[in-house]
């Protein structure tokens, strides 16, 4: 969700990639639901591993988010250029056993506290950023515009 509404609301400003160290065989349809009215391009939206973004291929990150915890304990690889690292806890909406209708409302809980902490991250400077510690290396940045969201 992060990857489509940074698309989205920041327009040129970024170029975002989302990726995990499990990826799904396809994007959730309870996050296609709540992006479903917002955001014009779905169809770019795939689940890709962040083994992707590793080699000599991928675009170089200036920026990686992490959207939860579980970066530290699956160690996560190594991104060419140094790119800077930031962390947003999110909840899970997949994680705990519940019913159809909570895992909706918990699927429309975390789509707005990435609105808006998107929000704030486009109007904020990067350098004023925390870094995250998952990353062995954290460069600071003025100006990202390649970012990696993972989860």
């Amino acid at each position: 969700m992060a990857e489509a509404l940074l698309r989205e609301l920041a327009g040129d400003r970024f170029e975002a990639f989302s990726a995990g160290a499990t990826p799904a065989a396809r994007v959730h349809a309870l996050a296609i639901a709540q992006l479903r009215p917002g955001v014009s391009d779905l169809a770019v939206l795939s689940p890709k591993s962040w083994h992707e973004f590793t080699g000599d291929w991928a675009p170089r990150m200036d920026l990686v988010i992490a959207m939860d915890d579980c970066v530290d304990g699956l160690h996560a690889p190594a991104f060419p250029g140094t790119p800077r690292s930031i962390r947003w806890n999110f909840a899970d909406p997949l994680a705990q056993d519940m019913t159809e209708a909570g895992r909706s409302r918990a699927f429309e809980k975390v789509f707005w506290q990435i609105v808006r902490r998107v929000t704030v991250f486009m109007t904020s400077p990067l350098d004023a950023l925390p870094a995250s510690d998952f990353a062995t290396a954290a460069a600071p940045v003025s100006d990202a515009n390649e970012m990696l969201c993972t989860g």
